[in-house]
């Protein structure tokens, strides 16, 4: 892999993740239909768990292919910023009920 393909890797799965927490709070927020609220919890765990399988993923990458483990951190840093976003979104979804 080249070291843009890994940082585009990166942001695909940041922006697939962010519009899916996205579409189940707002989702919530416009209709009340504890479906997305339900989605957003299976999200908040799923996701959790997929992000960080990545996550090790791209470190065991990057430390087996020194050469990419730079555009690796990248993209991983690129994850992590979800982190915050969730833990507010969380935070509102569970006041709201």
């Amino acid at each position: 892999m080249k070291d843009h393909e890994i940082i585009n890797f990166g942001k695909y799965l940041f922006g697939l993740f962010f519009v899916l927490g996205n579409i189940c709070l707002f989702g919530y927020l416009i209709t009340k239909n504890s479906a997305f609220a339900i989605g957003g919890y299976m999200l908040l765990i799923f996701g959790t768990f997929i992000n960080l399988l990545l996550v090790i993923g791209l470190l065991i990458y990057g430390i087996a292919n020194q050469s990419k483990l730079n555009a690796c951190l990248k993209a991983i840093g690129m994850l992590m910023i979800n982190i915050p976003m969730a833990v507010l979104y969380a935070f509102i979804g569970l006041n709201l009920n």
